[in-house]
């Protein structure tokens, strides 16, 4: 039976590899995922999948200008454009690693996003698709009926190595009980707050 699957890989942002694009906007690069290993949440991408996705993902989505992702992770199949942050732009394999180039889109969650990176603040990206798993030993094999439906920033990651920076590293999300979970804007609202007054948003 296909369910919601969410994997997330850290991406840190280094200030020396700051980029803009043509519009201005920042241009991150890291880690989306990872083939042929087992991830944070015990489930394994095989090479050949995650090839048949990537090049689906990039002929439909990244080539039409529309590989857009969220801020935070929703429990939907749908990207919701009022909580677009970000637009992928490019894709490539470093070994089993899928790489990606990030434009962070002056939305008002673009621009927190892009408020994270520019104060070092590690995010992770996140991997929202659509499968079965199959037990297999120790790990949960993604099966063949898998869809990538898009990558989402989050706070926590669960894809090996994947913490993104502005053109830096991505990882995949962790369902783990030895991690405690803050929404991105539950940890902005902390720190702006922290003074004793909040700003409006």
């Amino acid at each position: 039976m296909k369910q919601l699957l969410i994997e997330t890989n850290m991406f840190r942002a280094n200030p020396k590899s700051l980029v803009e694009g043509k519009g201005g906007n920042m241009i991150v690069e890291g880690i989306l995922a990872t083939a042929e290993v087992k991830n944070g949440n015990g489930r394994y991408y095989s090479r050949e999948l995650w090839e048949r996705e990537i090049d689906k993902y990039v002929s439909e989505n990244v080539s039409q200008n529309k590989a857009l992702g969220e801020l935070d992770h929703p429990d939907s199949q749908i990207v919701n454009l009022k909580n677009v942050s970000h637009n992928i732009k490019k894709i490539w394999w470093d070994g089993d690693k899928v790489m990606g180039a990030i434009e962070l889109l002056p939305t008002p969650s673009g621009n927190i996003l892009t408020s994270l990176f520019q104060n070092n603040i590690p995010v992770g990206v996140s991997s929202r698709g659509m499968g079965s798993l199959k037990q297999m030993g120790e790990i949960m094999e993604v099966q063949d009926d898998f869809e990538l439906l898009c990558w989402d920033f989050v706070s926590t990651p669960s894809n090996p190595g994947s913490y993104f920076a502005p053109v830096g590293n991505l990882n995949e999300s962790k369902n783990s009980n030895n991690y405690q979970y803050y929404s991105v804007n539950k940890v902005l609202t902390e720190i702006l707050c922290s003074n004793g007054t909040c700003p409006l948003f």
